[in-house]
């Protein structure tokens, strides 16, 4: 039975580098997807300003034209709802959304995070792991929940650091793999093969032990 395409609803405040990874896959067609919209609290944000320019239908709220936190999380998430999404990427959206507003979509939202989760939980990742003198450092993708950066791990990718690395130069080198990363766990949603639980994800029915690893072909092992 073909399945039909994954819905996806992408939530960001930035330039939308993981938004475009998504639309190349699509386009591809090594992501059997279509997204349904794109979210942000930023209306000149680069996703809005992508989605635009692809006629995708995009919704920016600004938090300042709110109440309160609660209140902008409600409006956002209610506009989230509305496109009936199967799958919500958080992708670089820089605000803490509270329970409330996640519990109306629970089971349904990732995150792509650029550390190697359950190392540096918010900003400033590429440094931290350099003041560290980490040996690797990568990103990961986890299942939404409340707490900052803690909901379970579905899979990871690595890098070496490099004799030289600054932060930015860090950033860039792991973008890429970040991309693929991110393609490569979606297409595991796309052919509905991930479950997600509060405290564990599953995998073809069973539970995940670890986090599943990206090779260098972009295949994630185990998977």
């Amino acid at each position: 039975m073909t399945l039909p395409p994954l819905r996806i609803a992408v939530l960001a405040s930035g330039r939308g580098s993981n938004l475009q990874a998504l639309l190349d896959a699509i386009g591809t067609g090594v992501l059997e997807a279509r997204i349904v919209g794109v979210f942000s609290d930023k209306p000149a944000s680069g996703a809005i300003a992508l989605a635009g320019a692809r006629g995708l239908h995009g919704v920016a709220i600004r938090p300042r034209d709110c109440p309160d936190r609660a209140a902008h999380d409600e409006a956002l998430f209610s506009e989230i709802a509305a496109v009936q999404p199967d799958l919500i990427v958080f992708a670089g959206y820089m605000r803490i959304v509270g329970a409330a507003a996640l519990s109306r979509l629970e089971g349904r939202m990732i995150n792509i995070h650029p550390s190697l989760l359950p190392k540096y939980p918010g900003l400033d990742t590429h440094a931290r792991a350099l003041a560290a003198g980490d040996a690797e450092h990568g990103a990961s993708v986890h299942a939404v929940t409340p707490a900052l950066d803690a909901g379970p791990l579905l899979a990871q990718v690595r890098i070496p650091l490099l004799p030289g690395d600054d932060a930015p130069a860090l950033a860039a080198r792991l973008l890429p793999r970040e991309h693929a990363l991110l393609v490569a766990t979606a297409t595991l949603f796309a052919q509905r093969r991930v479950r997600l639980h509060a405290d564990h994800a599953e995998l073809d029915g069973r539970r995940l032990a670890a986090p599943l690893q990206l090779d260098a072909a972009n295949h994630l092992i185990g998977a």
